[in-house]
């Protein structure tokens, strides 16, 4: 006997009832041709009378026999737009249903979570094979180099719009190298998962964050080089300091010069209590024969959040937030003005030009403090207040202070007017369930950056909020191996290369802007 299957329509009849006529079936109520031919007759009896769902049912099968007419491709979607039953999953390749089953553990193949990831996994590598072909499709329908440089010399794109443009189709055009970090003990390479990278206001210089196998975290800095042939070149700092307390939050400060210290986060673990961490960059290099400089270390436990203002009035200020506080201090006077609020407050940073403090909480608000106001007492002391639907993650305030840009755990990056406090841009395609994710903004590329749960780093325009690239992770997705990223038009100074700079699990990964980017090691007559 013959089995059913679900593109047939029907089952098949082992014999016919009395009845019944040849070609006439109960199931389908259709005469069948063979029949017409046999009898001669076009219409030897009237069609049946037609239901609304039976309807809707012959248009959708006419549909898709009308789709799947031209190529394999198309027919191949059809296949797998199988109808879903509640408890079975369905394998296009296969052709049969599978029972799913219950429980979470890596023994059981047919989890619903297990089967999602194996598809992700599926599309990471097509996007990966995507990646590497010598053509990519351009973030905007007709945008191209040469396009753009025509309409700069008729006069019809105006500078900064020609630049913005520029920097999307390089961005669309961004190839992965991977980079080989040089260090003084080459017998030990770096074997430890990276977890957060940060670079300094130049880019000649990278904070990294590294979990340990055996528990806690490894800090250190890396220096970035770029030479005359166009390589970036990598080289970690000779001192590395371990700890076995989880960095919440940095922040490079400016004590002496700029981006002369390291504002650390340290959450307390067992009989170790948390702290905020002063540390002179210099501390971290044996070669260095400067002085360390102020080294300072401030009992405040639990800290989420760490920021440095940079304004001339507060320039060795700085600020954590806490679980339901916020804390202003002078690290040269050990001044200290402490605020309630209602909600953790996980992420913060100063404006530029006034020395007003950005706050975002988990219960989705977002507020401002204006330094100059410490007097103030209750809930006057904030300067604006609105809030998002989730907690969120990061706060970044643009050059133009009125203008903030905040993602939450929803997934959701928006554009506020501080002013009018009220969205004015939307950046969809971020992910995020429960992650702390930072973002990242370059306006002088007019680029937002962001990596998303699902380990895949996207990068929009900033002005429009058009999703300009997403980049798939070179390892598989997992919670611990969330990439983590530096983007910047001078990486590795003034003389530097512009790109993308990704770290996931032990591995460097550099994304330039320039399609012919040969690596160091591949370069004739370059030694380090």
């Amino acid at each position: 006997m013959k089995k059913w299957n679900w593109r047939d329509g029907q089952r098949p009849h082992r014999r016919r009832g009395a009845g019944q006529r040849q070609g006439w079936y109960r199931g389908n109520r259709q005469w069948s041709s063979q029949d017409e031919q046999r009898t001669g007759h076009n219409n030897p009896r009237p069609p049946p009378r037609a239901t609304p769902r039976r309807m809707e049912n012959q248009s959708a099968s006419s549909s898709s026999s009308s789709s799947s007419s031209p190529p394999s491709s198309s027919s191949s979607q059809t296949s797998s737009a199988a109808p879903e039953l509640p408890g079975f999953y369905f394998d296009p390749e296969k052709n049969r249903y599978f029972r799913l089953l219950p429980g979470h553990n890596n023994c059981n193949p047919l989890t619903r979570e297990m089967l999602q990831k194996k598809e992700s996994e599926k599309q990471r590598n097509k996007m990966l094979a995507e990646d590497e072909k010598p053509s990519k499709k351009a973030p905007r329908t007709g945008l191209n180099t040469l396009l753009l440089l025509q309409k700069r010399h008729l006069g019809m794109l105006p500078e900064h719009s020609y630049s913005r443009l520029v920097h999307e189709v390089k961005v669309s055009g961004m190839k992965r190298h991977k980079l080989e970090i040089q260090s003084t003990d080459s017998s030990n390479p770096n074997t430890d998962n990276f977890r957060l990278i940060v670079g300094d206001s130049a880019c000649e210089r990278v904070f990294t964050v590294n979990d340990v196998s055996h528990g806690g975290c490894k800090y250190g800095i890396m220096n970035f080089s770029s030479s005359s042939r166009g390589s970036l070149s990598v080289e970690m700092c000779d001192n590395l300091y371990f700890t076995n307390r989880k960095v919440n939050s940095i922040c490079w400060a400016s004590v002496n010069y700029p981006d002369s210290h390291v504002l650390l986060c340290l959450v307390g673990a067992a009989d170790t209590p948390g702290c905020v961490s002063l540390l002179p960059a210099s501390l971290f290099s044996n070669s260095n024969p400067d002085q360390p400089g102020m080294l300072c270390s401030f009992k405040i436990s639990s800290a989420w959040s760490c920021a440095w203002c940079l304004n001339p009035q507060f320039d060795k200020t700085f600020s954590t937030g806490l679980s339901r506080r916020v804390i202003v201090k002078d690290a040269e006077t050990g001044r200290t003005q402490t605020y309630s609020t209602g909600s953790d407050v996980l992420t913060q940073q100063f404006a530029l030009r006034v020395p007003v403090l950005f706050n975002g909480c988990r219960s989705g608000e977002i507020f401002s403090l204006d330094l100059r106001q410490r007097g103030r007492r209750g809930q006057s002391w904030k300067a604006s207040c609105f809030h998002q639907e989730s907690a969120i993650t990061s706060v970044r305030v643009l050059q133009d202070d009125n203008y903030l840009l905040a993602a939450d755990m929803l997934g959701q990056i928006k554009l506020w007017d501080v002013r009018g406090t009220k969205p004015v841009q939307e950046y969809k395609g971020h992910h995020n369930e429960h992650a702390y994710l930072p973002i990242q903004v370059n306006e002088p590329e007019g680029l937002l950056l962001a990596v998303g749960q699902d380990c895949y780093t996207r990068l929009w325009s900033l002005k429009d909020g058009q999703l300009l690239r997403t980049i798939p992770s070179p390892h598989p997705a997992a919670n611990d191996l969330i990439p983590s990223v530096v983007f910047s038009s001078k990486l590795g100074g003034c003389r530097g290369l512009p790109g993308l700079l990704m770290a996931v699990k032990h591995d460097l990964y550099y994304f330039p802007y320039n399609t012919d980017y040969q690596e160091a090691a591949e370069q004739p007559g370059n030694v380090f």
